[in-house]
């Protein structure tokens, strides 16, 4: 559970002084484009779950898993694990091939694998277990 902030906590985030940087915000304005935030937070989102942002974890380390090897590492049925990886590939984290009847799974790309990675070693940096 997280502890509620209490008003001194409030107070010291929130600016006394109300000024604004002209040159950071003109140099900033347009910089960021809608839909590719929008698309970035969807991917987010998708790995927000613990489901999935195991399953990236396993592509980036397996490198290419059946949708039944899968389903194994991660407990769930195959159905279940099937939509999650249908999902993560729809957002374009994931891609998918067919060898026969088997379908295998593998992250898109190495910015997907530097994303996990990165993330991954962010949380075993010490701060992070504070």
């Amino acid at each position: 559970m997280v502890p509620k902030p209490i008003k001194e906590d409030i107070q010291q985030d929130v600016c006394e002084l109300v000024c604004y940087d002209l040159a950071k915000i003109n140099k900033l304005k347009g910089r960021v484009v809608e839909h590719e935030v929008s698309n970035m937070a969807q991917m987010f989102k998708a790995l927000s779950d613990p489901t999935r942002m195991k399953m990236a974890v396993y592509l980036d380390e397996g490198e290419e898993l059946c949708v039944c090897d899968m389903a194994v590492l991660t407990g769930h049925s195959i159905a279940t694990t099937s939509h999650h990886l249908r999902l993560m590939k729809s957002l374009g984290i994931a891609k998918s091939r067919k060898e026969g009847k088997n379908v295998f799974y593998s992250l898109t790309d190495h910015h997907i694998r530097m994303l996990i990675r990165m993330t991954q070693e962010h949380m075993r940096e010490e701060h992070c277990h504070d």
